[in-house]
């Protein structure tokens, strides 16, 4: 069992900045890379940010330079830094993680999201 719980989400104002963070449990091997992504009502999901094991680092071009991804090394942990928020960052954020139980294929696992709201 692996579970993927995301915190940090919340209402702020337009050019505020929130952290969120997710966290990876369970019977983990080891994880390649974590990624978040959010869905606004009525779009699509889009990819926000990645982070490979590496440490490279993959942005959408609407939150480069606002927002920066990172992870700890040695912990299942990733983070979400926002700043210069903007009602369109308005969403539920989705941690996803790609997995390794052992040796074999790797995973993908889902967290359940939270809410973002940018309001003005």
């Amino acid at each position: 069992q692996v579970q993927l719980v995301e915190s940090g989400g919340g209402l702020v104002q337009a050019g505020g900045s929130l952290r969120l963070s997710c966290a990876a449990s369970g019977s983990i091997f080891s994880i390649n890379t974590m990624s978040w992504y959010r869905q606004a009502p009525g779009k699509q999901r889009e990819l926000v940010a990645d982070i490979t094991s590496g440490g490279s680092t993959n942005y959408a071009d609407s939150v480069k330079g606002r927002f920066t991804i990172s992870r700890a090394k040695y912990r299942n942990t990733v983070y979400l830094q926002m700043n210069s928020l903007k009602p369109e960052d308005t969403a539920v954020y989705y941690c996803a993680a790609d997995v390794l139980l052992g040796p074999g294929p790797s995973y993908d696992y889902w967290g359940q999201g939270t809410q973002v709201t940018v309001s003005s």
